[in-house]
């Protein structure tokens, strides 16, 4: 494991300046001028290149290598981020937004796909839960430098630029043997919602959620009267929150039905979200806080259930590309929600944002309510819940979950099922 420390460093670095990056660009547009609406579509665009990324970047790191790879989005990150604060533009921060999430997924891709080169299947399970943690861990530190730090908004940018550059420096300096990029398959759309309509759903509804939670957060708590400092502290509550009930919530439904689990999470997310968009609440910072800091856990757990619900039930030849296409599902969700909600606030006012969540929440709840009540359960090889955030395909591999060769003496899996 101590191999890894690397790339973990490279990491860290990274998710700082990304999660400092994105809080800033909707204090700094907020300051602008920019509406809830404009500065929905521009942070709809980070998730569409992230998407987009997905389909070329393993060529293009395939063809010049892992290094060079990782310098070249490297410099188009630092490029892209030192670039907004020289033309307040709604257009370009839109189109730099597509080309930062285009460079972040062909830094993830190298990072992951060299984490997923350990041949120990039990060291890949702890590498990922590892990087897990720090991934969450680097986007809180983002929200700490952005509180501490007194420097106007071009500094600011530098910082982020910074960390991106810094984070070459650990990844080039390792002795690792680059591995193989992995070309991870996909399930069709509709064999995947054939197999597993609720943890196919579940994955849009929360990209849409959670597109929007990433994207717009900081653009609510700032229109209801936070300041830049407030909005940061904001933010680390709400990731704290997911950082740290995440696991527990996922562990209760361990060896239970996960649509139960996924019902009571989706009530109790859209529940809150519903009383964070009353106004004599919005004027409570401390009552704010505490209801975002639970928000934060239950919605983060959301993608996490509805791989979990699909590992359940899959037979193993289909779990990585189930997975991969699970992660397509929620990346196109998660490009349209920003918009969808930047559009609602800007008619509505802050409020409408927990109100969208909830709305959002409620129609999750109600399909997988309706597939509960209707069909029964078909559980047949159930795993343990795991702390996940939104990944590439490469990270997918270092579930052993997923590894496609069955362990010894592992009898073979039953004709496909329909998982309803």
């Amino acid at each position: 494991m101590l191999r890894l420390t690397a790339l973990l460093a490279g990491v860290a670095l990274l998710l700082t300046g990304s999660g400092l990056l994105g809080t800033l660009l909707a204090v700094s547009g907020g300051a602008a001028g920019f509406g809830a609406g404009t500065l929905g579509l521009v942070m709809s665009g980070y998730f569409a290149g992230f998407f987009m990324g997905t389909f070329f970047a393993p060529s293009l790191i395939r063809r010049i290598g892992h290094i060079r790879a990782f310098a070249f989005f490297s410099a188009l990150a630092a490029i892209a981020v030192l670039l907004h604060p020289l033309w307040l533009n709604a257009w370009l921060w839109g189109l730099l937004r597509i080309v930062t999430g285009i460079a972040l997924v062909g830094l993830y891709t190298v990072i992951e796909s060299w984490l997923n080169a350990e041949p120990d299947p039990r060291q890949r399970s702890r590498a990922f839960s590892l990087y897990m943690v720090v991934n969450l861990s680097a986007l809180a530190l983002g929200q700490v430098l952005l509180m501490v730090s007194n420097a106007p908004a071009m500094s600011m940018f530098m910082l982020i630029a910074m960390l991106i550059c810094a984070a070459v420096l650990p990844i080039t300096a390792t002795r690792l043997i680059p591995p193989e990029v992995p070309s991870v398959p996909r399930l069709k759309l509709s064999r995947l919602y054939g197999m597993a309509p609720v943890a196919t759903v579940a994955a849009g509804l929360s990209g849409l959620a959670m597109g929007a939670f990433w994207g717009l957060l900081p653009v609510y708590a700032g229109e209801v009267g936070l300041d830049s400092d407030g909005v940061a502290r904001f933010m680390l509550t709400a990731i704290a929150g997911g950082a740290l009930l995440q696991w527990p919530l996922g562990h209760i439904s361990d060896g239970h039905d996960r649509r139960t689990g996924l019902v009571a999470l989706c009530l109790a997310a859209g529940g809150i979200a519903v009383v964070a968009s009353m106004p004599m609440v919005q004027m409570q910072t401390w009552l704010l806080f505490g209801l975002f800091f639970f928000y934060g856990g239950l919605a983060f757990s959301l993608y996490p259930f509805a791989v979990a619900h699909m590992l359940d039930y899959l037979p193993r030849e289909h779990l990585l590309s189930g997975c991969s296409s699970l992660l397509l599902v929620h990346g196109v969700g998660a490009a349209i929600g920003p918009a969808l909600a930047g559009a609602a606030m800007q008619q509505f006012g802050p409020a409408a944002l927990p109100l969208y969540f909830a709305v959002v929440l409620g129609a999750l709840a109600l399909f997988t309510t309706t597939r509960l009540l209707s069909f029964s359960r078909l559980r047949t090889h159930p795993v343990v819940f795991r702390l996940m955030l939104r990944t590439t395909p490469a990270a997918l591999e270092l579930m052993p979950e997923t590894d496609v060769a069955p362990p010894p003496d592992t009898p073979p899996n039953p004709p496909d099922k329909e998982v309803h």
